[in-house]
């Protein structure tokens, strides 16, 4: 969403059922898709390819202190494989991370406090073939409410992953990420904040236009 209020036409690929995606849509595994698109040829057809690949093999659910628990299981790590067919491509690209271990460079971070959101959901960005400036990160009002440590906060921002311990609702996800199109706990727990991808989106067509300036 954040793409198309920045002027692209949008393209989704995913490999289960998103019904609510707000655009045209191609169930498949994104890998063997972009690997379709390249020998095809087709990937042509594109200006800038945005990844969000599984990050539960470098989150921090799932390493550290949660992965000494035993929690999280075994999760693929696709970023590599991923970063290989992207670089095949030749065009630019996004891949998106939250700021855990995943291996991407931290090229950009954002926050939902630069946008005026009640989430945080910091998430790390690696650009391929194009840079752009890095915003400065604002200081956050205060904690993210719900339990942490056994230990209750109330705060600004809500906790929009998982369920229980003062974690968000479905309506208060909604409205703090400012997503409209899905009411699906799952699908919002896993979302970014549309605002992140238009400031991407801008960002990137401003960056173009300088190179053909130049």
């Amino acid at each position: 969403m954040g793409y198309h209020r920045a002027g692209f036409a949008v393209d989704g690929v995913d490999i289960v059922p998103r019904h609510r995606y707000p655009f045209p849509i191609v169930q498949a595994d994104a890998l063997e898709h972009l690997t379709r698109l390249i020998a095809t040829g087709e990937i042509q057809r594109y200006a800038l390819i945005h990844n969000s690949p599984p990050c539960q093999a470098g989150c921090a659910l799932t390493v550290g202190t949660n992965a000494a628990r035993g929690w999280g299981g075994d999760h693929p790590q696709l970023i590599p494989a991923l970063r290989t067919l992207l670089d095949a491509t030749g065009l630019p690209y996004v891949i998106e991370q939250p700021t855990g271990k995943a291996p991407v460079r931290r090229d950009l971070t954002l926050c939902g406090e630069s946008f005026g959101l009640g989430v945080l959901r910091h998430r790390t960005f690696e650009l391929g073939r194009w840079s752009t400036t890095k915003p400065a990160h604002p200081r956050h009002r205060g904690y993210v409410r719900g339990y942490r440590h056994g230990q209750y906060r109330d705060g600004p921002y809500v906790a929009a992953y998982g369920s229980g311990g003062g974690k968000a609702t479905v309506p208060e996800m909604q409205h703090a990420m400012g997503i409209t199109w899905t009411d699906v706990r799952g699908e919002l727990t896993e979302a970014i904040p549309p605002a992140f991808t238009q400031w991407i989106g801008r960002a990137f067509l401003t960056a173009r236009q300088e190179v053909i300036e130049w």
